[in-house]
């Protein structure tokens, strides 16, 4: 096997021009108990604290709450509220029971205000019960990657093992993110609407929407378990980023620090990482030489695309490596994978990717030109057959 270390010129260009300023940027001191930092566009981590322990969620919750129900429920259907979800705890628009109200004006007073009474009717309509909308939920979750995830309430009030992870939050909200539906109710500053007994002015409560540069999301969370916690987004040219912050703290002094633990957290994403091209599909990474052939060679390409956000330590620290036959016997079919490519980072695996064959190339020997010239032969003498015309007696 062949192994070809790739040296790309762009790792030196771009370590003098993007990172010509060499000031460290440090990484971010949060105050939340677990945190993370996912670029949206790769899924890839940039950076986290604890952020696979899980811990109670509070209202992130309701970014599930919502996705499911747009995927599951059409926004024109009409929600009858039951007593259940007129009589739930604060945070509410107070709903009254038999109230009937669209699923769609519930779905902004879920996300904008968080009120817990539309959660409980969502719920309720799309599933018959809070206890089968959860298991939902919790089914979504995994279906996702978010293995770590219980949802027992479509709220995020605390309740048995409801919990997830800092990482799942963020798997869950990337996924939610390209619901063009939910990122439009999410940005809405404010909306006035109307059921069939009074009328609701709700105003977004997300301040990140008007005290950070791009921001785009997504949703506050607080209960005594959880502490006050936080999901952000925020896209500054073709960089998309999401922060999870959990149990920022308490009290008033939590509330204010989940809001600071984020900006820092973006703000950092924003300043350390660039998206760098590593591999262009189609570009050819090397040739293999083919035997009993007429065709001597053939090309290798990349089958795909790959790109990553990076900080200038991973620049100068990333490697690709090609491994593949020096010399291969015909028959190649074209888009045969024929080897790999491998990306480095701080010589860890980031990612691996097919090298196919631009072209075919025939088995030509001796053997194989006995048996075409047989084939013909007989091809021939068969049709010459089939062509006589036989006298009639």
């Amino acid at each position: 096997m062949k192994k070809i270390i790739l040296i790309f010129a762009f790792i030196f260009i771009f370590s003098m021009t993007i990172f010509a300023d060499e000031a460290k940027i440090n990484e971010p001191n949060v105050n939340a108990h677990g945190a993370i930092l996912m670029d949206f566009n790769t899924g890839r981590v940039l950076w986290e604290k604890n952020s696979k322990t899980p811990l109670a969620m509070a209202s992130t919750t309701k970014i599930m709450t919502a996705i499911v129900a747009l995927e599951m429920a059409n926004l024109e259907d009409v929600v009858k509220v039951s007593r259940k979800a007129a009589v739930s705890p604060q945070v509410k628009m107070s709903l009254s029971e038999n109230e009937e109200i669209k699923l769609e004006y519930l779905l902004y007073a879920l996300m904008l205000q968080s009120y817990n009474d539309s959660a409980v009717a969502i719920a309720e309509h799309i599933s018959g019960s809070v206890e089968e909308f959860c298991r939902l939920m919790t089914e979504k979750a995994k279906e996702l990657g978010a293995t770590d995830t219980i949802f027992e309430t479509p709220s995020g009030l605390d309740l048995g093992e409801h919990q997830s992870t800092a990482n799942d939050m963020a798997i869950i909200t990337r996924y939610a993110l390209k619901n063009e539906k939910f990122m439009k109710i999410i940005n809405t500053p404010n909306i006035t609407v109307s059921s069939n007994k009074r009328t609701y002015n709700l105003v977004n409560k997300n301040r990140l929407l008007n005290e950070f540069d791009g921001a785009n999301g997504v949703k506050t969370g607080f209960t005594g378990k959880a502490g006050h916690c936080f999901v952000g987004s925020a896209k500054r040219n073709d960089m998309q980023l999401i922060s999870v912050v959990l149990a920022s703290g308490w009290g008033n002094m939590g509330k204010e620090q989940k809001w600071r633990d984020t900006k820092e957290i973006l703000s950092y994403g924003f300043n350390a990482y660039e998206y760098h091209d590593i591999i262009d599909m189609g570009d050819i990474a090397g040739s293999i030489e083919i035997e009993r052939s007429k065709t001597a060679q053939i090309e290798l390409m990349y089958s795909e695309d790959f790109f990553l956000p990076l900080n200038k330590q991973e620049l100068e620290n990333l490697s690709v490596e090609a491994y593949f036959p020096e010399i291969l016997r015909a028959p190649v079919t074209k888009g045969d994978t024929l080897g790999s490519v491998r990306v480095f980072i701080d010589g860890n695996t980031v990612k691996e990717i097919d090298l196919i064959a631009t072209d075919s190339a025939e088995r030509h020997d001796l053997k194989t030109s006995l048996e075409k010239v047989l084939t013909n032969w007989i091809s021939q003498a068969t049709n010459k057959e089939a062509n006589v015309i036989l006298p009639e007696f």
